[in-house]
C-alpha cells in the first residue's frame, strides 16, 4: 500500500475536495467533490489512479456540486448516507439560497453505513457516524499517511471540526449539542496526533483542536470532560 492524499479547493466557499488513492493498486476515491472534476481527472491520471467512487461526508452544495461532472468523466459511482438524500433533494434549493445557478441532484448508487468501511486499494477507511452540521453526516477514519510534511493517521471531517472552529449549525438539519456530542465522542476519541482534513481550512489535529479550539474547549469545560 503506497497511500496519497491531493487536496482541491474549489471556490466560491473554499471548499477542500480530496482525492485518496493508492498508488500501487492504482485505486482511488474522490471525497467531496465540490467542482474542479477536470483537473482531478488529470492529476488522477497523471498518478496512475482510476477513480471508481465519489464519497461525500454530507450533501451540503459546497460538497456535491462537482459529483456530476466527476461521474460524466469517470463512471464513478456515487456514496452518500441515507440521511443526506432528503438534503440532496433540496440541491436546486441550496443552489438558489445562494445565489447559485440551479443544479439537479445526483442518484445515489450506494449508502454508507457507519461502522462499515471504504477500501480504497490496500488501504481501508472506516466510517464514524457525526452528525450535527448536516443530517447523515460521516467521517472517515484512514491509516497513517504522509501529509504536508506530517506522517500520522489521518480523518477526512468533512464539516465537523475545523482549526480553530467548528461546522455552523444553523443550516437544516443542524444541531450544536448533538455536533458537540459527536466531536467528543468520535474526533476527540482519536489519537491526539491524527491529522484532520477538514472541508474548509488548513488540516489540523486532534490534539490541537483539544488544546486550542475555543469551542471544543468552551464544550469540556462546561461538560467536566
Amino acid at each position: 500500500m503506497n497511500l496519497l492524499i491531493e487536496t482541491f479547493t474549489v471556490m466560491p466557499f473554499g471548499e477542500n475536495t480530496y482525492l485518496v488513492g493508492d498508488l500501487d493498486a492504482g485505486e482511488a476515491i474522490v471525497v467531496d467533490p465540490g467542482g474542479r472534476a477536470d483537473e482531478i481527472v488529470r492529476v488522477a491520471e497523471r498518478r496512475g489512479l482510476r477513480i471508481d467512487r465519489i464519497v461525500n461526508t454530507h450533501a451540503h452544495i459546497d460538497h456535491v456540486s462537482g459529483v456530476a461532472a466527476l461521474q460524466a468523466l469517470t463512471g464513478a459511482s456515487f456514496w452518500l448516507h441515507a440521511e443526506a438524500e432528503p438534503m440532496l433533494a433540496q440541491l436546486g434549493l441550496q443552489a438558489a439560497m445562494f445565489g447559485l445557478p440551479p443544479l439537479e441532484p445526483p442518484v445515489v448508487d450506494h449508502h454508507l453505513v457507519a461502522g462499515d468501511r471504504v477500501t480504497v486499494g490496500g488501504a481501508s477507511l472506516a466510517l464514524r457516524y457525526t452528525p450535527g452540521h448536516a443530517p447523515g453526516h460521516v467521517t472517515l477514519v484512514g491509516p497513517e499517511i504522509a501529509y504536508e510534511g506530517r506522517r500520522a493517521p489521518f480523518a477526512l471531517c468533512g464539516d465537523v471540526i475545523f482549526m480553530g472552529s467548528i461546522g455552523r449549525v444553523d443550516l437544516p438539519g443542524g444541531d450544536y449539542g448533538t455536533l458537540m456530542r459527536v466531536i467528543e465522542r468520535e474526533i476527540l476519541s482519536l489519537p491526539d496526533a491524527t491529522l484532520l482534513l477538514s472541508g474548509h481550512g488548513p488540516a489540523t489535529t486532534v490534539g490541537q483542536e483539544r488544546q486550542h479550539n475555543p469551542f471544543v474547549r468552551d464544550w469540556l469545560a462546561r461538560s467536566g470532560a
